[in-house]
């Protein structure tokens, strides 16, 4: 019997991988996707054919997309949900959001919802106190969705609230992330379920069809108690988000809202849940009359992978090419593509006050290589960049002309804005506006600024990384 030689094999192997590389390079060109993302598969398919292969399987396929994501289904729920809590007082936007309110209303029903007290939270500590708080007040229902939920101090002091509450005999429904959650154990939620709860897993993880879904992650952070009070912001439960990591500690931003933009929360959630459980959950009861709590217009604006339209993005770069006198941006990673880095720039260029704020090192060294390699042009263009040093960055907060502010799940990044769920609320209101201002300049304290001068002198070496990361940003 002959023996194959074992060069034969590995050349017959590589020309496998090879035809495969090439197949999958055709297939991603007629895809029509955005033109980097198909660049960016290319080099990795043609350069790396065996990684390129396998990262490809887990991360670049979209032809099952449809099967788990139903716009229509999602267009009616959201439709028959705010037909309990459309406000019959008129509300409408200031005038220089006007368009941007419609656009939102039309694209995601995030309608416009008046007449909310909005408290900006700074610290997750204080957070999640507040948060346990109201867990012990609510009377009738607790609805809490995290991307990360880990089976730590942190975890399991919210999941023990919970479960508390639910046999109390208080609804209780849970969404958690699979990847997020990848490290939990699905018996870290079962004492939820036994005593009374629900949880869901949003789109359950199982090899090998886990590859398709990778990229559809549900990042939002919602609460909502008794639909009447709600948080939002970037804070996942976990102990490193109270008590920080070797780094230093974990800065987050959460709104807790009363009024009637805690049932625009309700009406996002139970969308979710819908696609999670498959039981669409609606009444008077999940959105009961809203109180006059406050003199903020908030609109909760989702996004999601399916269609064409970028709705957070869209948003956001509308905000950013309105604005008068200031932009001022915190977000944990930017990666941005053409439309989102020329808004920045022209807006810039035009003598507004452009300033980010991301972290000096982040949770992702790989993230962090990335961002830098975007830096240049815009200190180029006048942005202020500042880097953060007293920890991890998490914000997910833009705020525009003492006016108009954004907090939510949203990285300025490709993941958040073209493959993940997200949430955002976008609050017309100018006292919410300076509170938000004022803290990034009081996070300035603990940021050095960069400039251009230095930019420009970084190693060589560490350009070429920055180049390589930025070749693969859009895959992340």
């Amino acid at each position: 019997m002959e023996y194959l030689n074992i060069n034969n094999v590995f050349g017959l192997l590589y020309l496998t991988n090879s035809i495969m590389a090439i197949i999958i390079m055709v297939r991603v060109v007629l895809g029509n996707r955005n033109p980097i993302k198909t660049f960016a598969w290319i080099m990795v398919l043609l350069f790396l054919p065996p990684l390129g292969l396998i990262l490809y399987f887990f991360f670049g396929r979209d032809t099952k997309r449809q099967k788990y994501i139903n716009r229509r289904s999602l267009s009616q729920i959201l439709q028959r949900t705010h037909l309990y809590h459309r406000s019959k007082r008129a509300t409408t936007a200031p005038p220089a959001y006007a368009q941007l309110a419609k656009y939102l209303e039309n694209t995601s029903s995030a309608f416009l919802m008046p007449d909310n007290n909005v408290v900006v939270i700074n610290d997750n500590a204080i957070f999640m106190e507040q948060l346990l708080a109201e867990i012990a007040a609510a009377k009738k229902h607790i609805h809490v969705q995290f991307y990360i939920f880990d089976n730590d101090t942190t975890g399991r002091r919210v999941r023990d609230a919970l479960a508390e509450k639910a046999r109390e005999g208080v609804e209780v429904r849970l969404i958690y992330d699979s990847v997020g959650c990848w490290r939990v154990p699905r018996s870290f939620f079962e004492e939820i379920r036994f005593a009374g709860g629900q949880t869901e897993e949003f789109l359950k993880v199982h090899f090998p069809v886990f590859g398709n879904r990778l990229n559809y992650r549900n990042h939002r952070k919602i609460v909502v108690i008794d639909g009447i009070k709600g948080f939002i912001g970037g804070c996942n439960i976990a102990d490193r988000y109270i008590y920080g990591i070797g780094a230093g500690c974990w800065r987050d931003t959460m709104l807790a809202i009363r009024g009637s933009a805690v049932h625009g929360l309700q009406a996002s959630f139970l969308v979710d849940w819908y696609f999670a459980n498959g039981t669409l959950v609606s009444g008077g009861k999940y959105f009961p009359t809203a109180e006059q709590a406050g003199k903020a217009t908030i609109q909760i604006a989702h996004s999601n992978p399916v269609g064409s339209n970028r709705i957070v993005m869209s948003a956001l770069i509308t905000i950013i090419a309105t604005a008068k006198e200031y932009v001022y941006i915190q977000t944990p990673y930017l990666m941005l593509n053409d439309t989102t880095r020329l808004a920045i720039r022209n807006a810039a260029l035009s003598g507004v006050d452009i300033r980010i704020m991301i972290p000096a090192h982040s949770d992702s060294r790989l993230s962090d290589y990335a961002s830098g390699s975007y830096l240049g042009e815009l200190l180029e263009a006048g942005v202020k960049i500042y880097l953060y040093e007293k920890g991890m960055m998490h914000c997910k907060v833009v705020v525009c002309d003492d006016s108009v502010s954004s907090v939510g799940s949203v990285n300025f990044d490709f993941r958040s804005f073209y493959y993940n769920f997200e949430v955002s609320a976008i609050v017309y209101d100018e006292e919410v506006a300076h509170n938000l201002k004022q803290t990034f300049m009081n996070d300035k304290k603990a940021s050095r600024r960069l400039t251009h001068a230095m930019h420009s002198h970084r190693p060589f070496t560490r350009r070429c990384i920055e180049s390589v990361a930025r070749l693969l940003s859009p895959l992340m």
